[in-house]
């Protein structure tokens, strides 16, 4: 059933979404399924922000204002993109990682184990029917003005969530043998 699960894994894209609303009980579960991630030396580094409401408006104002200052020649559709898109999705989860204080391991393990987080948190959406796609512009750079982080915390990037009524493509990969050299 897991392999079934990974393989109907899809990127679906806030202009995908129907508007429907997500309980935020789903919502818990998502995070709950996140927070199971291997993490090595039981770090925990994940941090998820989830922004409802008038929170999404706010993030897309700030997303849009921020790349029309930032970019020598900002292009009007993508600022209008920034803006849209957290007003088209049920919920937008910013996913953010917190070092380890005592940098016990190497920062890339960190990210690792967060990106498992969201392959959870994706996982089950799939199982759960919401549509959900990993953004990571190069905006996340600025977060730290939009959120208030911790020392040693930062944005890795936004997960969009929302229902869409639309039939989805199947995957289509490329054979495993030819990514992969065996050892006797």
């Amino acid at each position: 059933m897991i392999f079934e699960l990974i393989k109907q894994r899809r990127s679906v894209f806030p202009a995908q979404y129907n508007g429907k609303p997500i309980a935020k009980k789903d919502l818990k579960k998502i995070l709950e399924a996140a927070n199971w991630a291997p993490t090595h030396k039981k770090t925990e580094p994940w941090r998820f922000k989830v922004l409802l409401g008038e929170s999404k408006e706010k993030l897309g104002l700030f997303l849009s204002y921020k790349y029309m200052d930032t970019e020598a020649k900002p292009k009007e559709i993508k600022t209008r993109k920034l803006m849209e898109n957290p007003k088209k999705a049920a919920a937008v989860i910013a996913i953010c990682m917190q070092r380890d204080p005592l940098e016990r391991l190497p920062e890339w393990e960190e990210i690792a184990a967060t990106a498992m987080a969201v392959q959870n948190m994706w996982l089950c959406c799939t199982e759960l029917g919401i549509g959900s796609y990993w953004s990571s512009p190069g905006l996340i750079q600025y977060m730290g003005e939009f959120f208030d982080f911790q020392p040693g915390e930062k944005c890795l990037g936004f997960f969009y969530l929302g229902y869409y009524d639309e039939k989805l493509d199947a995957g289509i990969r490329s054979d495993i043998e030819d990514k992969t050299v065996w050892f006797d």
